[in-house]
């Protein structure tokens, strides 16, 4: 895969699963994009994976102080809730 940035590649898989999903490609390149689709799907999730490695919490102590802690997806974040 040529080099993309993440947005780049969301926007080609948009672009692929709606062609697949019209079905009016033959077979032999609904594969070949089929497996584009896959590694773009690899590539985004990677990313995604790498961003949320980063994204921390920052969490006020019971002193007032604040303490910074890891964001842990699906509200798993030691019963803590974030407030936006």
């Amino acid at each position: 895969m040529t080099e993309k940035n993440f947005e780049e590649a969301m926007d080609r898989l948009e672009e692929i699963v709606q062609s697949l999903e019209g079905g009016e490609m033959p077979l032999g390149k609904s594969l070949e994009v089929f497996e584009e689709g896959m590694q773009l799907a690899g590539y985004c999730s990677g990313e995604l994976e790498t961003a949320e490695k980063k994204v921390s919490l920052l969490v006020q102590e019971s002193d007032g102080k604040y303490r910074e802690t890891p964001f842990k997806p699906g509200g798993e974040n030691n019963g803590e809730q974030s407030e936006l």
